[in-house]
């Protein structure tokens, strides 16, 4: 176990001899400066030998130096030592408590933090500016608002609800265990805000889905001149990539180089993030070339984009390159490969880096099981996959048994496909994607009773189905589109244009599959209705507003349906364009009557 070095040890070389002349008190402030200069730069051995000097003068009974150890062994990442010298210390002030609390908290110990925080009230110590944030910081770890909500009645009985600190800790704590409302409310009382008040309200909305407020926060931090920190940066980056905002996004890469921010891993995942996602993978390998020190959060937004974009090759090099540089993989590093793995077919690959992850100590997650089904399941070996969930070690969940039930229905097991239906209905509740699925199942199996009883329970339910959506960019307007729409301004010219495009499809040789429309109609209205899905609606405006060189980028929320999939390689060819389609799972990029997916997908 690390230890300081013995107090009988002689001065350190670096220490410089202390004059005669000097007091007591000048002699151990002089040893609290080397501390917090040894604290700063991280050094470790430096900070030991200081400890030793601390010991041999017998100077740790002094609260100021007993603080400065402390903070020392937090910010070195041995909270076991700050706690030790605190229940040595033998005089015990609210410095050394909040010392003692932001060490538990900034090493990932949120329940000793929370402990010790009652215990210093219990003792009859007041906590101040420094002590809150760090409770503060320990309930939003745990996602414990109840507790934070106890904190927050102590912050107002001491007077220090107006404290810009501690009112930021406080957004911030709000923010992260989803409760905005809260959030907002301390953030529109504080009488003055820094960073990280404007920082957790961001990443709140952010968090929640709440886009345009979120950018809207942005937009004013900036312009009250909030001196935006790479957090910030992130918050925004990542939310343009969840909106396909790309021209907005490209701003705001051009702030974080004005500032230095784009070095920074968090910034450099999220960009990663957005370019991948605005369907330019070519812009996030420039983002990742560029960042030099790469932790594992960058590494993974990087396999992630690589897998979606269908780079599969390029998610195992990615890897290695990963391992040799000494980087760590987690449970995310893995699901990315297994996600690259089933998007390109790679069966052998999948289960090597399957069992690979126990060499980390990463036991796998249902998500890792429910890829490794999918990827068995594409691929045909419908038995394997069944035999790794009745393998499993964990409950199987919805998504590996809807995995399995993909598998089934792409190569036409009915009576697998049934089975694994059944088993979801065990389950008890089943979200609005995976009925459709079962009612397939059921009906390909001749089960229509069982198929009605599904349909049934999701109008009793009260469970909707998610209306799909296409959406593009074009300047700063994002135009959306759902099936069958007529509600936009170019409405005629869209349909006018989608007439002469089938027209053209046909003549190449495009025959509609109404096996994907479900509803119980004749063929005709089944081929009107498959005609004008979303994504055909959104191609074609692009066609009509688009310049004949620009590549057309729609993004869905729902999977392409096959037919669809199909058109769109017609249309690639007849209109000699590229067309990226993003959906709820990866990136299609058709070109000159192929896509990306080779089909596989």
């Amino acid at each position: 176990m690390l230890q300081p070095l013995s107090p009988h040890c002689s001065s350190p070389p670096f220490l410089p001899k202390i004059p005669n002349q000097l007091n007591f008190e000048q002699h151990y402030r002089h040893l609290c400066d080397l501390l917090l200069t040894f604290t700063r730069s991280r050094a470790l051995p430096k900070g030991l030998q200081i400890h030793a000097h601390v010991l041999k003068l017998g100077f740790q009974s002094i609260p100021l130096v007993s603080h400065h150890l402390i903070n020392f062994y937090s910010k070195t990442q041995f909270p076991a030592f700050s706690r030790q010298i605190f229940d040595e210390a033998p005089f015990k002030v609210s410095t050394t408590w909040s010392s003692v609390i932001s060490s538990f908290a900034q090493n990932e110990l949120p329940c000793t933090a929370l402990e010790f925080f009652c215990r210093m009230i219990g003792t009859g110590f007041r906590p101040d500016d420094h002590t809150y944030p760090s409770a503060m910081k320990s309930c939003a770890i745990l996602g414990r608002v109840d507790v934070g909500r106890l904190v927050h009645g102590v912050v107002i009985k001491t007077g220090y609800e107006e404290d810009v600190f501690v009112g930021s800790s406080m957004v911030d704590m709000y923010a992260k265990c989803g409760e905005i409302w809260d959030a907002r409310k301390v953030f529109d009382k504080m009488p003055e805000r820094n960073v990280v008040s404007w920082t957790g309200m961001i990443f709140g909305y952010a968090q929640l889905g709440e886009n345009e407020e979120a950018l809207k926060l942005f937009k004013y931090a900036v312009v009250e001149g909030v001196d935006v920190n790479d957090f910030t940066f992130s918050s925004a980056v990542h939310v343009c990539g969840n909106s396909t905002l790309l021209e907005l996004g490209k701003q705001i890469h051009g702030m974080c180089l004005k500032k230095s921010y784009d070095s920074s891993g968090f910034v450099g995942s999220g960009l990663i993030s957005l370019y991948s996602k605005c369907g330019i993978i070519e812009g996030a390998y420039r983002v990742f070339d560029e960042v030099k020190t790469k932790n594992v959060g960058l590494w993974n937004s990087m396999l992630i984009s690589c897998a979606q974009h269908a780079h599969s090759s390029k998610v195992l090099d990615l890897f290695r390159s990963m391992e040799s540089e000494g980087t760590k993989p987690n449970f995310i590093t893995f699901l990315s490969l297994l996600y690259a793995c089933s998007h390109a077919g790679l069966v052998k690959e999948g289960q090597f880096y399957f069992h690979r992850m126990k060499k980390y100590g990463i036991e796998p997650g249902h998500q890792h099981y429910a890829t490794l089904v999918d990827l068995l399941g594409r691929a045909g070996k419908l038995q394997e996959a069944l035999s790794v969930i009745k393998e499993m070690p964990i409950q199987p969940t919805e998504s590996v048994w809807g995995a399995l039930l993909t598998g089934c229905r792409l190569h036409g097991n009915t009576e697998l496909a049934a089975y694994a239906a059944d088993k979801v209905f065990e389950l008890g509740n089943v979200g609005s994607g995976l009925f459709v699925l079962l009612c397939n199942a059921y009906a390909a199996a001749g089960r229509l009773q069982d198929a009605a009883k599904v349909r049934m329970m999701l109008r009793d339910s009260g469970i909707k189905k998610e209306t799909g959506l296409s959406w593009l960019e074009e300047g700063n307007k994002v135009h959306t589109f759902a099936a069958g729409d007529r509600c936009h301004p170019k409405s005629q010219e869209i349909y006018q244009k989608l007439e002469e495009i089938g027209e053209e499809l046909e003549r190449a040789g495009y025959i509609a599959d109404t096996s994907f429309v479900l509803q119980q109609v004749d063929d005709d209205i089944k081929k009107q209705t498959i005609r004008y899905h979303s994504e055909r609606l959104a191609i074609a405006y692009a066609l009509i507003s688009f310049p004949p060189d620009r590549p057309i980028r729609i993004m869905k929320n729902l999977r392409v349906c096959g037919d669809c999939h199909t058109a769109i390689k017609f249309m690639s060819k007849c209109t000699r364009r590229i067309i990226i389609v993003r959906d709820n799972n990866r990136f299609h990029r058709f070109e000159d009557g192929k896509c990306s997916c080779g089909d596989y997908w």
